[in-house]
């Protein structure tokens, strides 16, 4: 598999459509899932999947055989659903509501309660966007309260402060639902 996702992309970095759209045809499922968690709806995903694809092929020639091919692409698609989010808000404004009696749980241990996919994502895209944000770049990406201030300039308190208020969120709108469902 390996050898086979080399040549594919050698072949993207020739510019060869066939390649390009075999490369499309792998990858298209986990990274529209990304843009789908980061955009409000499903026409804002396409638009900025679209863009960042043709990003990818851009920039292919700068991938260096090194590490995995997916998570170089994962990124340029963070990026550019930052980028589009920043851009679509220029007085963009993360709620620092961070204080010293701001109590964050990092890792807080919930009863699992049976949501469907496509409930979370829906009830993910409705967080506000610098909440949705912060939420996927610590869940889904693995990154560090650290990484993500850097990344979005901002505080490491306030990364911590809107994961904790969008897991409050999330907890609240799952838990409606199982109540209206056991009512």
């Amino acid at each position: 598999m390996k050898d086979n996702l080399d040549l594919l992309i050698k072949k993207c970095i020739d510019n060869d459509r066939g390649g390009q759209l075999r490369i499309y045809q792998l990858f298209s499922p986990v990274l529209y899932g990304i843009c789908l968690k980061y955009m409000k709806n499903e026409d804002d995903a396409k638009d900025v999947f679209q863009e960042a694809f043709i990003i990818v092929f851009q920039k292919i020639k700068q991938y260096k055989f090194e590490g995995s091919f997916e998570g170089w692409m994962k990124r340029i698609f963070i990026n550019k659903l930052i980028e589009t989010l920043k851009k679509r808000k220029r007085d963009y404004l993360f709620l620092d509501v961070f204080d010293s009696e701001t109590e964050i749980i990092e890792e807080e241990e919930l009863e699992i309660i049976p949501i469907t996919q496509e409930k979370l994502i829906e009830y993910i895209q409705d967080l506000p966007d610098q909440y949705r944000m912060v939420f996927n770049l610590f869940v889904f990406e693995k990154m560090k309260h650290k990484e993500i201030a850097e990344m979005l300039q901002i505080t490491e308190g306030t990364s911590k402060s809107n994961l904790n208020r969008a897991k409050k969120i999330l907890q609240t709108k799952i838990l409606a639902v199982l109540n209206f469902k056991t009512a």
